[in-house]
């Protein structure tokens, strides 16, 4: 992999030309690519270069390489260790294809992730046909747009384009791309884990094609017990890194002209399952899962098949692309506001009891231009005020911290703003 060295960190101007939208032409092809490897399942063919998840990941990778070498700005490389387990009982190499676009803070990360593995109705079966056109060819078409799309732009923070392996067998390839994050002290600002974002028809029928869910954890996995009573103690419990980002994700698209809202799922995945993101909440990381608003699920983990007139099976035709573009579009406005603003502030404190006023400290932010002083009432979710400043304290007058919850996020030059960090008791 290539060696990512820690720079200066630099104020980086808005691009000045127009932002491109997400192509739905574009996507389609990439899925129909996908779809065409026959099989991706972790444990098939690697060898071949038509069938196989070998054929599948080269691809993805050429077409990472192609967009790096248009703009001599993406680093394409692999990283991959052995994993065995009840789905991989005899083990198997699990590799993840990863693009890297450089920034100014080369250690700080913004990861746009998907699992290119695909599987068919017996999880251990590795030769039958699984087309895996939404779960999840839809998320690894959507990571190869936003990276063209991002790479005509550049960033403060480095953008990692992620296509992970490994995912159907026991999560592994997102707890390898983790435990890389953490070994390589990189600062995680954000983890999109986009997993089934193509389709708006449901199994009753339903369409729901004007809103994605995003799951988030409050409470953070990586807390410890001491750690999660203080943050109960503070109220903080819809407010963690996870929960932050995922409301910045609703507030990003509520600016888009494409009109789907981003729908809080408070809780870190669909009931009673998991993804690629899990890895990186166990290490505190903020990372959500991105799906879309409504589920087919005799499009999940099927045979294609016919059974008494009822069709089985994760193929192209029950996608909509327009819908998958508008996923993608939220995906690249997040990660374009993230990679431009400074780490979001640490050690946010407030303090006031047996006051009418309330006083707020955090440590600086390097290369931060000011920070935005967050509130609300404590009866609300979403913040409700704020007041920038260039200082790394101040008191809010009048907001009485019995009443109110309190959060600061760091500004870039430009206005670009981190996640919010919550206000926790002071010492």
């Amino acid at each position: 992999m290539r060696k990512i060295l820690l720079a200066a960190a630099l104020l980086i101007p808005a691009p000045s030309h127009a932002q491109e939208a997400p192509d739905p032409a574009r996507l389609r092809a990439d899925v129909e690519t996908l779809v065409g490897f026959g099989t991706r399942h972790t444990l098939s063919d690697t060898q071949s270069d038509t069938r196989g998840i070998g054929a599948a990941r080269r691809w993805a990778m050429g077409e990472l390489s192609r967009i790096g070498d248009a703009c001599d700005c993406i680093d394409v490389a692999n990283i991959a260790r052995g994993f065995e387990g009840p789905r991989a009982p005899n083990g198997v190499q699990v590799v993840d294809i990863l693009g890297f676009q450089p920034g100014e803070e080369s250690h700080r990360v913004v990861i746009i992730a998907a699992h290119i593995d695909s599987r068919a109705r017996d999880v251990m079966d590795f030769t039958s046909d699984a087309p895996g056109a939404n779960d999840d060819g839809s998320g690894v078409a959507l990571v190869i747009e936003a990276a063209r799309i991002l790479s005509r732009e550049k960033f403060r923070a480095t953008i990692v384009y992620a296509l992970l392996s490994g995912e159907e067998q026991g999560l592994w390839g997102g707890e390898l791309l983790a435990e890389t994050a953490e070994q390589n002290g990189w600062t995680v600002s954000a983890m999109l884990n986009n997993d089934i974002v193509g389709n708006i028809v449901g199994q009753d029928g339903r369409q729901v094609a004007d809103r994605v869910r995003v799951f988030s954890e409050g409470i953070r996995a990586g807390e410890d017990i001491d750690a999660q009573m203080a943050r109960r103690a503070a109220g903080g419990e819809d407010d963690g890194p996870s929960r932050a980002l995922a409301k910045a994700l609703d507030g990003i698209a509520d600016t888009l002209p494409q009109g789907l809202d981003v729908f809080l799922v408070r809780r870190p995945d669909r009931f009673g399952r998991g993804g690629d993101h899990l890895a990186f909440l166990a290490r505190g990381y903020p990372a959500v899962r991105i799906t879309s608003g409504v589920e087919l699920y005799d499009a999940q983990h099927q045979d294609v098949r016919s059974e008494g007139g009822r069709a089985y099976g994760d193929t192209v035709d029950r996608m909509d692309f327009d819908y998958l573009a508008k996923v993608t579009a939220i995906n690249v406005a997040m990660a374009r506001r993230l990679a431009r603003a400074p780490a979001a502030p640490e050690g946010v404190t407030i303090g006031g009891a047996l006051a009418t006023d309330t006083r707020v400290r955090w440590e600086p932010v390097e290369g931060a231009a000011g920070y935005r002083v967050h509130w609300r009432r404590a009866d609300a979710r979403a913040w409700t005020d704020s007041i920038d400043v260039t200082a790394t304290e101040m008191v809010l007058e009048g907001v009485v911290v019995d009443d109110h919850f309190v959060g600061v996020s760091a500004l870039g030059a430009d206005g670009a703003e981190s996640l919010v960090s919550f206000g926790m008791r002071g010492r």
